[in-house]
């Protein structure tokens, strides 16, 4: 009687704002109760029951208390009645810690997959009944040493080669960062899924192997370590760590000259592939398999002359730059399937997603509402830069998308062209391969893959007199260029695709062109056709 007296007078004693909802009563009523504030409370309920009844005797002592046990049930129901709203609770985590997507790339065997399986068990991901299980997995396999790669390698294809062939995805925290691992393909037949894992990444973890022979198979001309780290570059990586893995090895046993010999051989390599080495790239020494230098810092009974942070502190520290909240919408689809809707899933480049927003998927121009949105597994009303999202579509079929799409805003659409201006970079072109006019290659730009030909070559830019004097133009337009140039040219694709400008969006601009399984030039979008025109 008095709990129901006293739930309606409440709101007649104190007008809500009208904004508010139930949850947000409920929250703000909901505080810990004292001894004290129970008895005042009382009062208060007492007196509120009077109010409509008629007169009655003061409550006796077991009054209070039944009273006292009555407000502390409504106040539990009140806190559950807080809690019900997942989505609310999740829009608060959502804003409090930054989100980062991780790749982890380098040679095949370099120990990728056993680091991201040592981070997730580390971080609590991952349990020790899990490990032991897979431990055994692998032991029955003969493969002791791949147990913690046995976490990101979940398909049976991957279990028996010990090779990543999709990209793993996993998620794990540090103090102020959440994470998503991007765990790369290092065989040479994976790499379009590696490009794949690298085009939504924000920071790549280089695993480099310290065992004799291993980094040098890898860093050798043909060898995984160059061309990823060239691919990452070209992708948008901008921050890299170079994790010098397997110290503990019997062949290197925490060696400082073998981790100096490796980062002396890094570093103008890095230079040359575009990185500032001083201020975008840091190295540390780890073991994946025993988690040495990665939760915690180095012991110096194992290794004496490290100093330096770990690899938690060296990725929760790490500076990304900013992607802009209130641009216009851009989202690469990398995936779709089919749930009570259209569920698309990529990475907000730019612009924030909200539940009810009318988006444009292009480049077939479907007007779509979004009717739903998740973060790993969780609803959330809104979602910003840098997220990976399931968002939930009416108004298209999910036969009618593909990946390579983009959602993007209507105000301000995507371009969808089917030739574009580039400047390219010709890395390592196949034996007796000229680069001319009518040179076909396969496209990798955000998640779009196409077939496409080089329609003309307008312009080759010398790099040394550019340094000289930046504003004088080479007027020479070639015929063909070799290694090394650098080319701007016109590209041409058979179906529509979405692009812009490296100026204007960076992580929809640049690209890779691959052929017979390499990769032989990098580079970014200097012009496309004007808006609405598909074409010149």
């Amino acid at each position: 009687m008095e709990q129901g007296a006293h739930a309606e007078a409440l709101p007649h004693d104190v007008p809500p704002p009208e904004d508010a909802t139930v949850d947000d009563w409920a929250r703000d009523d909901a505080e810990p109760m004292s001894m004290d504030s129970g008895a005042s409370h009382a009062e208060v309920a007492a007196a509120d029951s009077t109010a409509d009844a008629p007169p009655a005797p003061a409550p006796a002592a077991e009054g209070v208390k039944e009273i006292q046990s009555s407000l502390q049930s409504l106040e539990l129901k009140a806190n559950v009645a807080a809690q019900q709203d997942p989505q609310e609770v999740e829009n608060e985590v959502e804003e409090t810690k930054r989100h980062l997507n991780v790749v982890f790339i380098g040679h095949v065997d370099a120990g990728k997959s056993t680091a991201g399986g040592q981070i997730l068990f580390l971080s609590g991901q991952v349990d020790d009944r899990t490990i032991q299980k897979y431990e055994k997995e692998a032991k029955d396999k003969s493969r002791e040493s791949w147990y913690m790669a046995y976490i990101m390698d979940t398909n049976e294809e991957e279990r028996v080669k010990g090779k990543t062939v999709e990209v793993g995805r996993a998620h794990f925290e540090t103090e102020h960062t959440r994470f998503t691992i991007l765990d790369a393909p290092g065989h040479k037949s994976y790499v379009p899924n590696m490009i794949s894992g690298a085009s939504q990444a924000d920071v790549g973890v280089l695993v480099i192997s310290a065992r004799k022979g291993e980094f040098e198979t890898g860093y050798e001309r043909g060898g995984q370590t160059r061309e990823h780290v060239l691919l990452a570059k070209t992708l948008g990586v901008t921050k890299l760590v170079v994790v010098i893995n397997k110290m503990d090895e019997p062949t290197v046993k925490w060696s400082k000259e073998r981790y100096d010999e490796i980062e002396s051989k890094m570093v103008p390599f890095l230079k040359s592939s575009g990185y500032n080495v001083k201020k975008d790239v840091q190295f540390l020494p780890i073991s994946a398999l025993v988690g040495a230098n990665m939760k915690t810092r180095m012991d110096k009974s194992i290794c004496s002359w490290w100093d330096g942070p770990c690899l938690f502190e060296v990725l929760d520290r790490i500076e990304v730059p900013l992607r802009d909240p209130k641009g216009p919408v851009r989202m690469p689809i990398i995936d779709k399937f089919k749930d009570m809707g259209t569920v698309v899933m990529g990475k907000i480049e730019s612009g924030t997603i909200r539940e009810g927003d009318s988006l444009l998927v292009m480049p077939n121009k479907s007007y779509v509402k979004v009717i739903g949105l998740s973060l790993d597994e969780s609803k959330v009303r809104r979602a910003g830069p840098a997220e990976n999202v399931r968002v939930k579509l009416s108004g298209v079929e999910e036969e009618d998308v593909m990946a390579g799409f983009v959602l993007s805003s209507t105000a301000n659409p995507v371009g969808a062209v089917t030739e574009f201006n580039a400047q390219l970079q010709i890395l390592e072109l196949l034996d007796n391969a000229i680069f001319t006019a009518g040179y076909k290659a396969v496209l990798h730009i955000h998640s779009v893959v196409e077939e496409c030909e080089i329609v003309e070559l307008i312009e080759e830019i010398d790099m040394k007199k550019k340094k000289t004097d930046p504003k004088k133009k080479s007027k020479r337009k070639p015929l063909f260029v070799k290694n090394g140039a650098v080319v701007v040219c016109c590209i041409q694709v058979n179906n529509l695709i979405c692009v812009e400008k490296f100026s204007d969006f960076p992580q929809l601009g640049r690209f890779t062109l691959r052929t017979e399984g390499k990769t032989v030039a990098v580079g970014k979008v200097v012009e496309i056709p004007p808006a609405g025109s598909p074409t010149f």
